[in-house]
This record gives structure tokens, C-alpha cells and sequence, in this order.
């Protein structure tokens, strides 16, 4: 399949929400969001109904391993074959996939192997998907569209959070596993026909040096990896270590991905587990652990909400910067704040500040990186997000069992803290701004 190119003139100034090309993105990014969000609830529930907690737990977290093991190659074949002809591509596999499953299920009991089995295939095809997802935004608009794209992309990420729980619930109650499961692939090929008619911009490499402030040594280790692949067909492993080498040197890129890092580190345990560690032994029970978790999607809908209207704010290092370490001092007192409300409020400063924070990265990231590396730069940042972070999650917990909520949460808000710290000393950072 080859990728239709989209001339930069037709849509240099046309609002990102007013652009039929990213809104058919932005349906299918959707609609394949909403049919994960399924996905995991029959998963779960497969997995419960067919052994025991232990062996349903092991089945759930099957997809971490290869994800995180092959997350950095996932970003060198985005950057080889293209991110949409990836996403195409992982859709469609994870489709088929889902879908088998919920035939299985439907004519048979299987026990567990086929879930586990599905679940090591959904990991193996995020580790393409998830880098690629995060470059495509980059093809599809123009780079000064680029943070309100992600205000767009913050919306859908709340709507399959709202939506995909209660249909994957319906899906249960009227069909069983196989129902929800056979949902979750029809809500996923929704996406495959939408991506296919979505046209991709090809972006300049020269223009996109010109326009982020890349340094000289940056520019030559680009140039030397593009001399290198004209001469003859570079390996995986070349591919690889010439985007790390990149992202290592680019003044903007390598303090941000060490912000990522230290803000995600800080962040998943406490609003995850630690979340419902705090409402247990408040008494707030599962209606409270709700209405803490309604507030922090409500801050983050604002979030995103303000850079869909907006389109770009000023001085996105150091507001980046600035966010991380509020959003970090509401983390912190999550654990002291005195009854719900309070913390429901707390919360919604979390989503808030967090929400905001991460769009400003991710949009820093696609127009400060080239287009080339896009992929492999994208796929480092989702290694910590979505590889290594969650690994705090039972590390957190078993903290709290030692030594308490309060001292966790400071140490997780300090360890989130310093990211914001490392966006404010470092100048190519704290000084970044986004195209208008």
C-alpha cells in the first residue's frame, strides 16, 4: 500500500478541527481506542470466568513483555514503511485476531491459551503500533496544527475511557466473552477503511532542520545516517542505533525525553494503584475511588479541551516545565488532603496539570524531531510510558504496605517533580516553542 501525498498547501491554514483529512484520523484513532477499551474489560472478564485470579492476572499483563522488549524496533519499522501504512497494517491484525477469539469462544471453551495467546499477539503489534500512532499526527497536519491535534487526540483518549467501559459491559451481559470480544474487532475495523482514506503529507527534511533549532552536531549525524542508508540498505540494528544517537544529541529532544521519563515514573503508581490503595483505606469505597477518578478525566478533558480551542500556546518548554511541577504538588497531596471532595479536587488539578503537560511533550516532540526519526523518537518515549512505568505500579504498592500512603506519594511527586525541574534548567528545552 502506498501512501498518498497530501501538498502542504491546502491546508497550511486550515484549523486542525476543521480539516476533513484529520477528522477522518482522528474517527479512526477513535473508534480503534474505544474498541481496546472493550477489548481489555472481555479480556479480563474471559480470563476471571476461565481460571483462577492468579492465572487471570498472568494473562493480562502477557502483552507487557513484548511490548516493552520490542517497542524500539516497533519505531524502526514506523520509520521504514511509514506510520500509516503501519497503523493500517496493526488494525488489521489486531482485528483478525480479536475476532478468532471470539469465534473460539463462541464454539468451544477453550480454557486460557487462546486468551493468553491473544494477548502476547495485542503486545507484539503495539510495539509497531504505538510508535507509529504517535508519529502519524505529523503526517496528516501542519506542524503549527500540531498541539491542537493533540488536544483532539486527549478528547478521543476520554471518550474511549467513558464510552468503551459500558459497551464492553453491554457486550458481556448480551453476548458473553465472545460477544465483547467480537464487538471489540467490529469497533476496531471501523478504523482499518477510515486510515485507508486519510492522505499523508510528506515532509521535507531540510525545512523541518530549518525550523526546530536542531544542532549542528544533530544535523551531521543526520546527514551521515542518510549518506550511509544512499550507500547501501542500512540493518535494524543501524536503523536503531542511528535514532537513539539522534535523540541522544538533539538539544531539545534529550532533556524532553528525560522529563517524560521521570514524569511518567512519578506518575502511573500513584494514579493507578495508589489510587485505590487511598480510597480503601479511607472508607471512600468504590463510588469514592469514581468520583476521584471523574475528577482527574474532567481536568484532563479541560486539558485537552484548551489546546483543541486554542491551537498553540507560548513558550511550550517552560509552560511544560511549569505544569509538570504543579501537576507534581497535586500528586503529593492527594495522600493529606481531608475527605473526597477535597480529593476529587486535587485530582482534577492532577488531570489538569498532567494533561496539559503531556500534550505540550508530545507536540514538542513531532516538531522539534525530524521526520525521519519520528518514529524511533516516539517509540523511546512510549518505552518509559507504557513499557517501564507500569512496572512501578506493584513497586508502589508494595511501598505502601512498608511504609504508608504519605511518604509514597511525596516520593512519587518528587521523582515526578523532577521532570519539570530538568525542563526548566535545560535551555534548549525551557526555550522551545511550537510553530505558529
Amino acid at each position: 500500500m502506498t501512501a498518498t501525498v497530501l501538498p502542504s498547501a491546502p491546508t497550511a491554514h486550515r484549523p486542525a478541527h476543521r480539516d476533513p483529512n484529520v477528522l477522518r484520523w482522528l474517527a479512526a484513532y477513535a473508534s480503534s481506542m474505544v474498541g481496546d477499551s472493550v477489548y481489555y474489560l472481555a479480556l479480563s472478564w474471559a480470563a476471571v470466568q476461565a481460571g483462577s485470579p492468579a492465572q487471570a492476572g498472568a494473562v493480562m499483563s502477557a502483552s507487557a513483555l513484548p511490548r516493552a522488549v520490542l517497542m524500539l524496533f516497533g519505531g524502526v519499522v514506523a520509520d521504514r514503511l511509514g506510520p500509516r501504512r503501519v497503523v493500517i497494517g496493526s488494525d488489521a491484525v489486531r482485528c483478525a485476531a480479536v475476532l478468532a477469539v471470539a469465534a473460539l469462544l463462541l464454539l468451544t471453551s477453550p480454557g486460557l491459551w487462546p486468551l493468553a495467546l491473544l494477548a502476547l499477539v495485542f503486545g507484539t503489534v503495539d510495539a509497531v503500533f504505538m510508535p507509529a500512532v504517535g508519529a502519524l499526527p505529523a503526517r496528516v497536519t501542519t506542524h503549527d496544527q500540531l498541539a491542537r491535534v493533540q488536544g483532539m487526540r486527549g478528547l478521543a483518549i476520554r471518550l474511549s475511557y467513558v464510552v468503551g467501559a459500558p459497551l464492553g459491559g453491554l457486550g458481556v451481559a448480551v453476548g458473553g466473552a465472545a460477544g465483547a470480544f467480537g464487538l471489540a474487532g467490529l469497533l476496531i475495523a471501523v478504523s482499518v477503511p477510515l486510515l485507508v482514506s486519510v492522505r499523508v503529507r510528506d515532509l521535507p527534511i531540510e525545512d523541518s532542520e530549518d525550523t526546530r533549532g536542531t544542532t549542528e552536531e544533530t544535523r551531521a549525524t543526520a546527514k551521515d545516517t542518510r549518506d550511509a542508508e544512499g550507500r547501501s540498505a542500512p540493518t535494524p540494528w543501524q536503523d536503531l542505533r542511528a535514532g537513539l544517537t539522534y535523540t541522544r544529541r538533539h538539544r531539545v529532544l534529550a532533556p524532553l525525553m528525560l522529563a517524560i521519563a521521570l514524569g511518567d515514573l512519578g506518575f502511573v503508581g500513584p494514579l493507578n494503584v495508589g489510587l485505590t490503595l487511598l480510597a480503601d483505606r479511607r472508607g471512600w469505597g468504590a463510588a469514592g475511588l469514581g468520583w476521584v477518578l471523574a475528577g482527574f478525566g474532567v481536568g484532563a478533558g479541560c486539558a485537552s479541551l484548551l489546546l483543541t480551542v486554542r491551537g498553540r500556546l507560548s513558550r511550550a518548554g517552560l509552560v511544560a516545565g511549569c505544569t509538570v511541577l504543579v501537576g507534581a504538588v497535586a500528586i503529593g497531596a492527594l495522600a493529606f488532603v481531608p475527605g473526597l471532595a477535597a480529593a476529587a479536587g486535587a485530582a482534577l488539578l492532577v488531570g489538569l496539570f498532567a494533561g496539559l503537560s503531556g500534550a505540550l511533550c508530545q507536540a514538542l516532540l513531532q516538531t522539534h524531531a525530524d521526520p525521519a526519526y519520528l518514529g524511533r523518537v516516539t517509540a523511546v518515549s512510549g518505552l518509559v510510558s507504557l513499557g517501564l512505568a507500569p512496572l512501578t505500579m506493584p513497586v508502589s504498592a508494595a511501598a505502601v504496605g512498608a511504609f504508608g500512603l504519605g511518604p509514597v506519594y511525596v516520593v512519587s511527586a518528587a521523582v515526578c517533580g523532577l521532570g519539570g525541574v530538568v525542563a526548566l534548567v535545560a535551555p534548549g528545552l525551557r526555550r522551545a516553542e511550537l510553530p505558529r
